[in-house]
């Protein structure tokens, strides 16, 4: 079977001014390993004082591997009548090309950006020259700054060039217009409750959501693109990958 690893900041998140709890797509594509028992791999950073949210990732029973950092990201998230609005309180560190080529030994790896500053195009393009890339659309929106998050497209298109699979939430593609033209071969957009579309070898199919009656959906982009990607690997064909992602994620967050 084809190696699988996720790179990630994790991040210290406050949900409706509820206590502090850990967030990043390491932690949520961990559970999501577990769930579909997939072999892969985390490799995460955050600041060592909050090495007790890295325990609740190795708590998971996937392997995890930790880098020391300056900073841990920090988001607070509110929801109101199915929206949701976000502060970002905190930017995790930025990985270098070093960091990344070491931890994501992998044929496949996830990279799981919570802002455009996290992954920088070098250190991209370093992975990219051992491994095929899937990629997080946060990283090309959110802007790398405090506050209220505010998306912007004004994203390096160079990082693309060294991008496989391209995943995106709906704002995320609304945000950057017409994402048939970004040159990625294979990019999902999920809808939430609507499902998702699968743009590959230039048709867009559209694929139905499983139902989940839920108020967070907090991390299930994450879980999403992971599942996805573990599909992919093992040889499922782009729709049928979001749909098993689909079905996954509905039994995650019921």
């Amino acid at each position: 079977m084809r190696s699988l690893a996720v790179l990630g900041n994790l991040s210290r998140d406050v949900v409706d001014g509820g206590t502090p709890r850990v967030g990043g797509a390491p932690y949520y594509a961990a559970q999501a390993l577990r769930v579909i028992g997939f072999p892969g791999r985390i490799a995460t950073k955050c600041a060592p004082p909050d090495r007790g949210l890295l325990r609740q990732v190795a708590a998971l029973g996937v392997p995890v591997s930790w880098r020391p950092a300056a900073t841990t990201a920090g988001f607070t998230f509110s929801y109101v009548n199915g929206g949701r609005s976000m502060v970002v309180d905190e930017l995790g560190e930025p990985w270098t090309p070093r960091e990344a080529r070491e931890a994501g030994r992998a044929d496949w790896v996830h990279v799981a950006p919570l802002a455009r500053t996290d992954f920088p195009v070098e250190t991209v393009s370093a992975l990219a020259r051992g491994s095929r890339v899937s990629f997080d659309g946060q990283g090309l929106v959110r802007p790398g700054r405090t506050g209220p998050l505010e998306l912007d497209a004004e994203f390096d298109p160079e990082l693309l060039r060294h991008v496989r699979v391209l995943k995106l939430a709906e704002e995320e593609a609304e945000v950057i217009g017409d994402v048939t033209s970004l040159g990625v071969p294979e990019i999902v957009v999920t809808l939430g409750a609507r499902g998702s579309l699968v743009w590959w070898r230039g048709r867009l199919e559209p694929v139905p959501a499983q139902p989940a009656r839920v108020s967070d959906t907090t991390g299930a982009g994450d879980a999403f693109a992971v599942v996805y990607l573990s599909a992919r690997v093992v040889g499922y064909q782009p729709a049928a990958a979001a749909r098993r992602a689909s079905q996954v994620v509905a039994g995650l967050l019921r």
